[in-house]
């Protein structure tokens, strides 16, 4: 009989062959995308007169909606059915995932976030569940070839190159604050990543409007039209990142805390410690040129990047090549 470490791994690789799944239905989602929003376009230009008068669609919140017919009725709302596979998959994976997760942690007799190969398990997790999560709230599936694509790289990279047999705490870990410094900066970056994806579309949504207002006829991918304006993809990913700001403060704050109980010191410039730090900085920047210097646009998608890339750089180059008092990745 297995033990729960290889049912572990075992419902891991399959939530990676689901998401996979996701992925590729996301994909063609967009592809339809293109193609309804193409058709719908003809069609307005035919209700118009035709021709070289047909018009560009705008934005919407998510559907082709907005176009009408030849006759003038507005066009029946478009149902994407392939955004709702790709949905049920991501749901599908991720109950294979928390498994790995949930049978991991038993198997080891502690929270399942000690190493690198586990901070890439519940980090991962996190980042599908607050997905699917703002699913109920909001009209997010243009975004799962992203989400679903960043999860399955990172959690494919981590289960291929990072796994480490069960091993006991060393003693700095052996502390509560394991529990909440590591959960709480997982759910951060889960906010992040949101945020990336947001400002990955809102700067090419920007270049689709800015090609729309000087006249050109290629305006970029067919699918942008389905899509929120800038304005409101730029608001989104303000609000997920001002959020994941305030649970990353947490995280530094807390960091030091621990710091204290298991160093003797608050603050002493390690390698993770630094580069939590800049990473807060980075953040908070965005926020304060954005909120108070009226950043708005390309800047301000390009500084909340540019704050994501920083994270998955902590996460896959320092903890990885840096030695520090934090060089827990369990890797030899």
């Amino acid at each position: 009989m297995p033990d729960l470490d290889s049912i572990s791994i075992l419902t891991l690789w399959t939530a990676i062959a689901i998401y996979a799944g996701s992925f590729i239905a996301y994909a063609f989602d967009l592809a339809r995308r293109s193609a309804v929003s193409a058709e719908a376009k003809v069609l307005v230009g035919v209700g118009a007169g035709g021709g070289a008068d047909a018009v560009e669609l705008g934005s919407d919140a998510g559907s082709a909606s907005g176009a009408v017919g030849s006759d003038g009725a507005p066009m029946k709302k478009q149902r994407f059915v392939l955004a709702r596979i790709g949905t049920s998959l991501a749901v599908l994976g991720w109950l294979f995932h928390l498994t790995a997760t949930v049978t991991r942690g038993v198997a080891a007799g502690r929270v399942p976030w000690a190493n690198l190969y586990e901070f890439a398990m519940i980090g991962t997790l996190l980042i599908m569940l607050v997905y699917l999560v703002m699913l109920t709230r909001l009209d997010l599936q243009y975004l799962g070839s992203f989400i679903s694509g960043l999860v399955l790289v990172l959690l494919g990279a981590a289960a291929a190159n990072f796994y480490v047999d069960v091993t006991p705490l060393v003693d700095p870990l052996k502390s509560v604050w394991l529990v909440i410094h590591v959960f709480v900066a997982s759910l951060s970056t889960a906010l992040f990543a949101l945020a990336f994806a947001l400002s990955v579309m809102q700067l090419m949504q920007s270049r689709r409007e800015r090609r729309i207002a000087e006249g050109m006829a290629k305006t970029g991918p067919g699918f942008l039209r389905t899509l929120p304006g800038t304005v409101r993809l730029e608001n989104m990913a303000y609000h997920f990142t001002v959020v994941g700001f305030i649970f990353w403060t947490f995280t530094l704050i807390a960091g030091s805390i621990w710091a204290q109980d298991a160093w003797g010191r608050y603050w002493g410039f390690d390698v993770k410690e630094t580069w939590t730090f800049i990473i807060w900085v980075l953040y908070a920047g965005y926020i304060h040129a954005r909120a108070t210097r009226g950043w708005r646009g390309n800047p301000s998608a390009w500084l909340s990047i540019t704050g994501f890339a920083a994270v998955i750089f902590n996460f896959a180059i320092v903890n990885v090549f840096f030695k520090g008092l934090h060089a827990y990745s369990g890797l030899s």
